[in-house]
């Protein structure tokens, strides 16, 4: 009966994947956040004082106010760079900090600690609970934690496997190659591997 729930949750976790969720801003992101509405604010000066066209006004206003909402979603960076003039916000520091926050906004949790991290919270919850239920929770999601680790390295191994087999000279055997690749499991993956198997 177990198995019927285990493996629904797990699949669940590995085929949801990452990309919905996100950490939290990091501070070179809100810095990068408030430095955008800092860009915007000195653009849209620059193009009233220059007197550019009504057009190119209007879409400079209209970014500063567009800007405000990525400075308030992200939060207020605890340190602010330099950026008083569009000269401050041309300094190479300032180009730098974009480029971080880009690299950094691409990043997305790993899966498996997502779930490692759930199973710890529900554990936690159950335990505070307690009880006779409380009790049974916490060894069941114990052993469910422990099957989605083993899942996990049984899904390390197929893709070292994979990667190793592309390479391999063609006289050694698959089954060798399998085998050597799965040399690192530990002793409980592999106990659940046998029961799974059964």
């Amino acid at each position: 009966m177990k198995k019927f729930v285990v493996f629904p949750i797990l699949l669940c976790f590995v085929s949801v994947g990452c990309e919905s969720v996100r950490f939290a801003p990091s501070e070179s992101q809100k810095q990068n956040a408030w430095l955008h509405n800092r860009t915007a604010i000195i653009t849209a000066e620059t193009a009233k004082s220059e007197s550019a066209s009504e057009k190119l006004q209007a879409l400079t206003t209209l970014s500063e106010m567009q800007s405000r909402a990525f400075t308030t979603y992200f939060g207020l960076p605890q340190e602010f760079p330099q950026a008083e003039t569009a000269e401050d916000i041309l300094a190479q520091s300032n180009v730098a900090l974009a480029r971080q926050a880009l690299v950094e906004s691409a990043q997305r949790p790993d899966a498996w600690q997502l779930a490692d991290s759930a199973f710890e919270l529900a554990i936690g919850v159950c335990a505070l609970l307690g009880g006779v239920y409380g009790t049974r929770a916490v060894r069941f999601l114990n052993e469910a934690r422990t099957k989605s680790k083993a899942l996990k390295e049984i899904i390390e191994g197929n893709e070292l496997f994979k990667k190793q087999a592309a390479v391999l000279p063609n006289d050694k055997p698959a089954v060798l190659a399998f085998k050597e690749a799965h040399k690192d499991q530990s002793p409980e993956t592999r106990q659940i591997v046998a029961e799974m198997k059964s």
